[in-house]
């Protein structure tokens, strides 16, 4: 049994994760070529080419958008301007700013740029003026008025001795500005609508700018007139000019002359003669898709190309794409190098995929699949489905998976297991309406299940082959069976590949038989849930499915009897995913409130809530070892965990082991009276009640007051800190508080008020000290006060001792009791055949007792009564008369005191219900 309870989960940690970094705006690429800076709302994020992981992330105090940033040609100088209408300076790699002032703008910087010497920065405004700064000196050097509209675009000319700025704005002109006397040299008018880049060549003396407006000019820069235009029939955001000592053959560069390569609205890099005017070079899409149509609405291409750069150290060029992806080409093939998706919206679903679980494929809000490695994040775009993909599935091998979308189509994918490339294999369509669930045979690839929101189910047979099939596969429908009245949301397959779950939007779930072939019969319902079922789920095990519902809950059923075996509440809101860990002995299960639990089926208990996701978790997956699971959310986030639940464990044993050893050598320590290094090994295990046991062994020491002051002045200030903090803890118990006020009394003797206050959270420590104390003085004000009295009862009791003279007022006697040990001897026989005398000799004594005495026998009685005469015999007192028993029978003899043994007397003297023993210990304390 305690083997089975270690196979149980407890825990899981995020292992890492894959967020959204780039939401539009500027991007810009490091001189080094490492580095991609990037705009992601308030913050501008660093993402390493190599690893593709953000590992640095500037981001405003005040929150505010950021409008443009610059990246110093020397990589060591950010600055970034906001809608607050400030610029800061950052030291990017330690994210921290080191300086910021007021742009001069009256509205927000629109683009910023760095000459080649990092010295001078230019600010393009929304209200149509350029600012320049001396970042050095700190200071704005020039103010050039001129351009209508916002400035969009800014950029030096690589010679900077020429010290000649190029801007361009609304207006559609390119002006070309001369610093030396800030006037605008010349406006170079070609375009009719707006510039969105700038090339120049390596001798600075052509310029080739792109537009808006389909078109692209060569300019040359020394006589500013127009060398070319050259119409390209897209909209282009970016154009390059190719190096002319490369190779470049492949892409269509067959001469030495002029060639410049452009990115734009149809989504593909294309390479220009410049002299000619001719497209030498169009890039293939990677997928079965052509480019956009001349009668299709360019701006409506989700593969439309935003910004296009050229890396000359590692020969490469990189594109951003519309929908917030990261393009790395290595030339001169052009050949797809690294993907990053810099927002992925809604993750609707994510599985593990690939030999090991190296890759995750996601789904998006999107009409393309996404193939996460996870080891460098780098990404694969799937290109094939015309609509949103809805979700996934994943064969019992792993390089096999399916999807399927709203377009109403079905495709199955294959990724090489030596390259990792992915590819489109088969497709099928015959549903009526979008396809929102998919599931996999389990035995082997045979077929496929599908459900849809027209309601029904279908099954689909697969080729043995897909590589004899040769290009993509029809596939064809077994059988389609009208299963539901409302959405099918969910459809699972069992392990041996007999039996279908579906369960649907009308709240019900139900099983089906696939043993005939080309058949599906229904072999029962599940009725339970109160709202629409999100998920069906077989266990691996069990003769038992899952189901999780928007009503709030996950239920296990009965294959057998369609019975409702348990149900598992604890989710606020609809549970959207469910699936078997653990060798089916616990669920996990994902909801729209953005939680993940782990449950223990046997038990019926969350054993763990996972809080990583902001918004509805869609996907939910676990790997084939069952040692990770990817979680993906509607926040844009995937998540991988990893179980820790044997880490935990080991390193729980560890600390417990760790704990022993110290004990024991505490142990030790104090053995041989070390108290010091004592002192300080319990502070480390941060255990007050160890802490205590230290200061009671230097207390219980010889000159233990110089010996704790000793130890705690030898104390580091951490340490000192700790034993503060412990001294709060103990002085709220009235057994430990005479520990903590000497700790205490050495800590505010001798260090400075200035010091303690330093103390992390002093102030409240000191604070919780104060009632406690107070408590502490009241009850000892309260023991002097009954410690005085009694003591002052004892004096008028005492019988030894010199006589007190008659008639003069006797004044408390304030000597220590134990110099004087007065004993009451009483003869047994004597006091049981005379009490009754006694105590009318205790009557006529004239003393009245005490109302409060406690006389809790006869005996005691006769005892405070024989007191009570003997005060008042002074015959009896000066003769130190006492009652001495010799035997059983003996009669009473008188002997002066201290004269006979005493061993076998009995002493009994009670005052207020109080033992006389008890009297020098409170005189004692009190004195």
């Amino acid at each position: 049994m305690a083997n089975t309870n270690l196979q149980f989960k407890t825990n899981y940690d995020v292992s890492s994760k894959i967020e959204p970094f780039y939401k539009g705006g500027k991007v810009q690429i490091s001189k080094d070529e490492k580095y991609i800076f990037c705009t992601c709302g308030s913050r501008v994020n660093v993402l390493e080419i190599s690893t593709g992981k953000i590992i640095h992330c500037v981001e405003h105090d005040d929150q505010e958008d950021i409008t443009s940033f610059a990246l110093s040609c020397d990589d060591e100088m950010l600055v970034t301007a906001s809608r607050a209408l400030l610029l800061k300076q950052w030291d990017w790699r330690q994210a921290s700013c080191t300086r910021s002032w007021r742009a001069i703008h009256t509205i927000p910087v629109a683009s910023m740029t760095f000459d080649s010497t990092s010295t001078l920065l230019a600010t393009g405004g929304c209200d149509g003026t350029i600012k320049l700064w001396d970042v050095m000196k700190q200071y704005c050097t020039h103010n050039l008025k001129g351009s209508s509209g916002v400035v969009h675009l800014v950029q030096f000319h690589p010679n900077i001795d020429l010290l000649q700025l190029f801007s361009s704005s609304l207006d559609c002109g390119i002006r070309i500005w001369d610093l030396r006397t800030s006037q605008c040299v010349c406006v170079l008018q070609s375009h009719y609508s707006a510039v969105t880049s700038l090339s120049f060549s390596p001798d600075g003396n052509t310029m080739v700018s792109s537009g808006r407006d389909k078109i692209c000019t060569v300019w040359d820069l020394k006589t500013h007139k127009a060398k070319r235009t050259v119409p390209v029939y897209e909209a282009v955001e970016g154009v390059v000019l190719l190096p002319g000592n490369t190779d470049l053959t492949e892409i269509g560069v067959k001469s030495k002359a002029l060639h410049f390569i452009t990115a734009g609205s149809k989504g593909v890099l294309r390479v220009w003669e410049a002299s000619t005017a001719r497209c030498v070079y169009t890039q293939t899409l990677p997928s079965t898709l052509t480019s956009v149509s001349e009668g299709e609405e360019e701006s409506d291409n989700p593969r439309s190309l935003t910004y296009l750069f050229h890396l000359p150290a590692s020969s490469r060029l990189a594109t951003v794409t519309a929908e917030h992806n990261i393009l790395l080409y290595q030339l001169p093939a052009l050949t797809t190098q690294q993907q990053f998706v810099g927002y992925s919206d809604e993750v609707l679903d994510v599985k593990f995929l690939g030999k090991g679980d190296s890759h995750i494929v996601v789904a998006t809000n999107s009409c393309q699949l996404k193939v996460f490695e996870l080891l460098t994040n780098s990404c694969q775009i799937l290109y094939g489905h015309t609509d949103t993909v809805l979700t996934l599935d994943v064969f019992r091998k792993g390089s096999l998976f399916a999807s399927c979308a709203k377009d109403r189509s079905v495709r199955v994918w294959q990724m090489d297991s030596d390259s990792g490339q992915v590819q489109c294999v088969a497709q099928g369509s015959g549903h009526t309406n979008a396809v929102g669930s998919i599931a996999c045979s389990r035995m082997k690839a045979s077929f496929v299940v599908t459900g849809s929101q027209d309601c029904t189910v279908k099954v689909w047979d697969l080729p043995a082959d897909f590589s004899a099939a040769g290009g993509i596969h029809q596939l064809t429908t077994r059988t389609t069976e009208k299963a539901h009245d409302k959405d099918v949301n969910s459809v699972a397959v069992a392990p041996n590949d007999k039996l279908l779950a579906s369960g649907s939007q009308d709240r019900t779930a139900k099983l089906w038989s696939l043993m005939g072939e080309g058949t599906v019969g229904l072999l029962g319902v599940f009725r339970g849930h109160r709202r629409g079922v999100w998920a069906v789920c077989f266990s691996p095990v069990d003769q038992v499915l899952a189901t999780s519902s928007a009503d709030g809950t996950a239920k296990l059923w009965s294959l057998q009897d369609f019975s409702c075996l348990k149900t598992f509440e604890g989710h606020d809101a609809s549970v959207l995913k469910i699936i078997f860990v653990s060798r089916g002995t616990q669920l996990l299960t994902s909801g729209s409130d953005g939680l993940v639990k782990l449950w223990t089926i046997k038990t019926n208990e969350c054993v763990k809530t996972l809080d990583a996701h902001q918004d509805k978790v869609w996907g939910l997956h676990a790997s084939r070892r069952d040692d990770k699971m990817v979680t993906g959310s509607a926040d844009s986030n995937i998540t991988v965990w990893v179980d820790v639940t044997e880490m935990e464990l080991a390193e729980e044993q560890a600390k417990q082991e760790d704990q022993i050893l110290k004990q024991q050598e505490l142990s030790n320590l104090l053995h041989e009276k070390k108290y010091l290094k004592a002192l300080g090994l319990a502070i480390s295990l941060d255990q007050p009640h160890t802490v205590l046991t230290v200061i009671k062994a230097i207390r219980e020491g010889e000159n233990s007051c110089e010996l704790l002051e000793k130890t705690v002045l030898k104390l580091r200030q951490d340490q000192k800190e700790s034993l503060l903090r412990f001294c709060v803890v103990w002085n709220t118990n009235a057994r430990n508080c005479l520990y903590a006020q000497a700790v205490l009394q050495v800590l505010l003797t001798h260090l400075p008020p200035e010091e303690l206050l330093q103390y992390q959270g002093a102030r409240t420590h000191l604070e919780g000290l104060i009632p406690y104390t107070e408590r502490h003085m009241q009850r000892i004000g309260r023991l002097l006060q009954a410690s005085m009295f009694l003591n002052y009862m004892w004096q008028k009791m005492r019988v030894a001792g010199a006589p007190s003279s008659m008639g003069q007022d006797e004044e408390m006697d304030t000597t220590p009791l134990a110099q004087a040990q007065p004993f009451f001897v009483i003869d047994k026989e004597k006091r049981e055949s005379g009490s009754d005398e006694r105590r009318d000799e205790g009557n006529d004594s004239g003393q009245d007792e005490d109302p409060d005495c406690s006389v809790e026998s006869e005996e005691e009685l006769d005892d405070v009564s024989a007191t009570n005469k003997a005060s008042t015999d002074n015959e009896r007192v000066e003769n130190g008369a006492s009652h001495k028993t010799n035997g059983k029978h003996q009669s009473e003899s008188e002997e002066s005191s201290g004269e006979e043994d005493l061993e076998d007397e009995t002493v009994v003297k009670k005052t207020k219900g109080l033992p006389v023993s008890s009297a020098p210990q409170c005189q004692t304390f009190a004195s």
